[in-house]
């Protein structure tokens, strides 16, 4: 099976604390939204204390369009991604034009050419590369990124495959919108930016080394209006639901056990849980549904104490984590929930 050579992530230069997010959140929201005093506690209930952030914090004071953020996307994500890239090409051990495929994931800005295209031509990297700019999973595209790379590497043994995820979340932010989710938003999102190789199976393998055993993906019905975006002419207006916590406390234990089981698995056979963390309401949703003795989601934990809410990217930033500061040997899960309302999962072998 494919393995995971090396994972890299981008510690931005213009991480903030976020009680001075809260204060600027203030002043920006207490002018037209009348909820906002009542609702200012929620920065302080997400457990995040700093937030990885792509801008200076007064840059989201400023009154931007949709093209000058998207721009700033575009801009910053090719800046960062080649970063990111760099720094996993030297980790993995491996030339930059040994990369066979390039899997790009996002959700928060937009691109044609794709980032892919651009990044193969700042890099000029290989021309040949196969291509797969993946748009729209949010959350849960960091997981279904590791899934298709897997995919890739297991059809092409000699595959390298480079996988990167690039959310700038905070470029996303509506000024005008003095909606609640908005606010919500406001207080747990932020950016991030990884790369990572996955090899195929003629690659020799580490004597610590992480293969895949396998992936699952289900969508459930009717519940659309869970987690997304609005379109509006002057950008992306974001749309999730108080519910996510419930939705996940009713679905995810027998999602999981069903997922496990086709491996002939259980719950107790998985050692290292790599979860997205969505928020606090969220991890204490997973904690009581799944009801696993120890702090199982520790690293999840201290992820988002110290990025906030990256979207498809913080899984990965714990994937890197448990890689850096290490895991059990056995079994990890990787899982993620995103808007259909979806939810994605990667099963590894992980060995020491």
């Amino acid at each position: 099976m494919p393995h995971i050579a090396a994972v890299s992530k981008i510690d931005l230069p213009d991480k903030t604390d976020q009680q001075a997010v809260k204060e600027q959140a203030q002043a920006m929201f207490s002018v037209n939204f009348p909820q906002a005093e009542r609702l200012m506690p929620a920065f302080d209930n997400t457990g995040i204390v700093t937030r990885n952030f792509v801008k200076p914090l007064s840059y989201y004071a400023e009154t931007t369009t949709f093209k000058q953020r998207n721009d700033e996307y575009i801009k910053l994500s090719l800046q960062y991604s080649v970063e990111a890239i760099e720094a996993v090409v030297t980790k993995a051990g491996i030339n930059k034009n040994d990369i066979t495929d390039i899997i790009f994931v996002s959700t928060t800005g937009l691109a044609t050419p794709s980032m892919d295209a651009l990044i193969i031509n700042q890099m000029q990297l290989n021309q040949n590369i196969n291509r797969t700019p993946v748009w729209g999973l949010g959350c849960a595209g960091g997981v279904s990124g590791m899934a298709k790379a897997n995919i890739a590497a297991k059809a092409n043994p000699d595959a390298v495959v480079l996988l990167v995820a690039v959310e700038l979340c905070s470029l996303t932010l509506i000024k005008s919108d003095y909606s609640k989710s908005n606010f919500i938003g406001s207080s747990l999102f932020s950016d991030g930016v990884v790369a990572c190789i996955i090899k195929g199976d003629n690659h020799p393998l580490p004597k610590q080394h992480v293969q895949f055993k396998a992936a699952g993906s289900k969508l459930y019905y009717d519940s659309l209006e869970v987690m997304g975006w609005d379109f509006r002419e002057d950008g992306f207006k974001v749309v999730f639901s108080k519910d996510i916590p419930t939705f996940i406390h009713q679905n995810i234990s027998g999602d999981i056990d069903a997922f496990l089981a086709k491996q002939g698995l259980k719950l107790g056979d998985i050692k290292n849980f790599i979860f997205h963390p969505g928020g606090k309401k969220v991890l204490d949703a997973y904690t009581d549904a799944l009801q696993i003795e120890g702090d199982f989601l520790k690293n999840t934990r201290e992820v988002m104490n110290d990025y906030g809410n990256m979207s498809s990217v913080t899984v990965l930033y714990v994937l890197e984590k448990f890689l850096e500061t290490g895991f059990t040997d056995g079994y990890g899960l990787m899982l993620a929930m995103g808007p259909g309302f979806s939810s994605e999962m990667v099963l590894l072998d992980m060995k020491n």
